[in-house]
């Protein structure tokens, strides 16, 4: 009995160590195949999974913001080592800002002006505009409102054109209350109000009793709040607040139209339908992150402006704008 469990115990360290010989080649074997074989797709794997470092800094309209808002947290996810920041001043404050060399992109709701243009070229800043995605400006009054079921453009112009006297509802259309009018818009340095101020007001001065802000949440806040005010701002802005809100169809000549996904991409909603836009400084994409920032931005905006309540452009114009963005590399 001793020599059989002798002869037992002896074949059993031996097996014992005959596998764990072999799991040692085998892992070995493993280690050095993953080094020879794999060391390309290793290397290849660790370029796209680069985790970068750097800092961006980004101003401009407040109505691109929930976009760029948007694109920040979900590109921070994947690089958390990049620490971008984004300010809302405005479109005419975001271009200041740019001209100034203090950013490397500026948001906008309206194509840069000339004069812009200019003061960018005199400082020497190289840039690039890319477009992000479509809007429907956005006339709004209160849930509480029961008489407006839509505008024209001729009474748009009535109402927010300054021409000295007190507005009430009465002055517009036959029938609605002696109330005076409270008017809430975007502050001056605002996209928003240069299109309204082009394509409404024809650069004729704002009614003066208007509240002006640059911050569209206390827009939503004076309209929600009063059922004699109108105001307006970017579509997400509406979106978001559709529950305590009404929109106002709009007559462009072809009869009233509901700012959606569908009239603002096929231009229906006239004329209040605009691009979207961020400018980016030329010389800021030699850094990388700020090139992979924008890559991300432009892959990723159609499917984020619409999140946030904006309409994508159509898939061509981004594969465009990608081709734009790697010429500039």
């Amino acid at each position: 009995m001793k020599s059989f469990k002798y002869l037992a115990l002896s074949a059993m360290i031996g097996a014992v160590l005959a596998f764990t010989a072999a799991c040692g080649n085998s892992e070995e074997g493993t280690t050095n195949g993953s080094q020879t074989d794999g060391g390309n797709s290793t290397e290849q794997a660790s370029d796209e999974d680069k985790q970068l470092q750097g800092e961006i800094n980004i101003d401009g309209s407040s109505t691109v913001y929930p976009i760029m808002e948007a694109v920040v947290e979900e590109f921070g996810m994947e690089q958390p080592g990049v620490k971008v920041s984004v300010a809302s001043s405005g479109t005419g404050g975001g271009f200041k800002a740019f001209i100034a060399g203090d950013t490397d992109l500026s948001n906008a709701s309206r194509p840069i002006k000339e004069e812009e243009a200019a003061e960018l070229e005199s400082k020497g800043i190289e840039y690039t505009e890319f477009k992000l995605a479509n809007d429907g400006l956005s006339v709004v009054v209160s849930k509480d409102n029961d008489w407006v079921d839509h505008l024209t453009v001729e009474e748009l112009k009535k109402m927010w054109i300054e021409d000295g006297s007190v507005k009430k509802w009465s002055d517009i259309r036959e029938g609605w209350p002696e109330e005076e009018i409270k008017f809430y818009s975007p502050g001056t340095d605002s996209g928003t109000y240069d299109y309204f101020d082009e394509v409404i007001l024809e650069e004729a001065p704002i009614v003066e009793k208007a509240t002006l802000s640059e911050d569209d949440n206390v827009l939503v806040q004076g309209v929600t709040g009063d059922k004699n005010a109108i105001g307006y701002f970017g579509y997400a802005y509406y979106a978001e607040n559709k529950d305590s809100l009404k929109v106002v169809p709009i007559d462009g000549g072809n009869g009233p139209v509901e700012p959606n996904n569908e009239t603002v991409e096929s231009g229906e909603y006239a004329p209040l339908s605009r691009p979207l836009f961020t400018y980016v400084k030329n010389e800021s994409l030699k850094n990388e992150e700020v090139y992979e920032f924008v890559k991300y931005t432009i892959e990723n905006a159609g499917v984020l402006s619409e999140d946030v309540g904006y309409v994508k452009l159509k898939d061509e114009e981004y594969d465009e704008a990608m081709k734009t963005l790697e010429g500039l590399k």
